[in-house]
């Protein structure tokens, strides 16, 4: 079983790998022993996020509801067959993951598959569950059973990953609506999107950074440092999007070079040396 295991959290991490980055760079800067633990569970997202933006040519209602049965029983008979699903099923039951936490995840999921434009309490919802969660379950393992720190901590995890998800949202409104015909932000039209429209949605996912901040500075050593570039990298990335007009971002996706994302790793090691994080 150790074999099976090594190898099923080896496609997790080859997952998040492939797939993003920027958020690889950021788990190698976590201790280790948290590393495996978080790529299974970005693996799981990943993969359950693939199935309702990608797989237009398939019946992607059906896929989702096999997948979801398919991460209850792996998680309950703690074992799959599939590898993903295996290695997310390690962590849940390692670290003893509320379930109302993948519960909400597929929700937002389901989601995607037939709304197209939210209002306020749809939006929130959405948020909750596709990010907000993934931030809390991280925490699960940044927190390594620590109940207390883990209730002291909770708010400010949920406000990071609403900020990466409304950062992703902004940067990839074209794609959303012309390849996918997704609006998430409440009362806002793709083909009239204005500044101020922009400047309030800009607003709100500051206020969420901001609060994130309070957090991180607070997490375990283990945790710290690779939450806190992950962090960084987000909010380089949401700064070069406030400098853009709304018509410049429905034109193009904006990224972080390589030579970015290494100067913000060598100035945030320098921080950190200080101990001003």
């Amino acid at each position: 079983m150790k074999l099976f295991h090594e190898v099923s959290e080896e496609c997790s991490r080859a997952t998040t790998q492939r797939y993003s980055t920027s958020f690889s760079s950021a788990i190698k800067l976590l201790n280790k022993d948290l590393r495996p633990h978080i790529h299974n569970i970005y693996g799981f997202v990943r993969f359950a996020d693939e199935i309702v933006d990608t797989f237009h040519s398939y019946d992607k209602a059906t896929l989702l509801a096999e997948f979801k049965k398919e991460t209850y029983l792996a998680i309950e008979r703690k074992i799959s067959l599939n590898p993903i699903l295996h290695s997310f099923q390690i962590t849940v039951n390692y670290f003893k993951i509320d379930l109302q936490f993948v519960d909400a995840f597929f929700t937002s999921m389901e989601l995607d598959l037939s709304n197209h434009k939210y209002d306020a309490g749809g939006y929130e919802e959405y948020i909750y569950g596709s990010a907000e969660v993934v931030g809390l379950m991280c925490l699960y393992v940044f927190c390594e059973g620590n109940a207390a720190q883990y209730e002291q901590l909770k708010p400010y995890a949920g406000s990071l990953g609403a900020a990466f998800q409304k950062v992703n949202f902004l940067r990839d409104i074209k794609n959303d609506f012309e390849g996918l015909n997704r609006m998430y932000f409440p009362g806002c039209d793709f083909r009239n999107f204005t500044e101020p429209q922009k400047r309030a949605i800009e607003e709100d996912i500051q206020k969420d950074f901001d609060h994130a901040y309070k957090g991180i500075v607070q997490l375990p050593s283990k945790a710290r440092f690779g939450v806190y570039v992950a962090y960084k990298y987000y909010l380089s990335l949401f700064k070069k999007i406030k400098k853009l007009q709304p018509h410049t971002i429905l034109e193009e996706r904006v990224r972080i070079p390589n030579y970015g994302k290494a100067f913000i790793v060598a100035k945030a090691s320098l921080r950190s040396q200080f101990n001003l994080l």
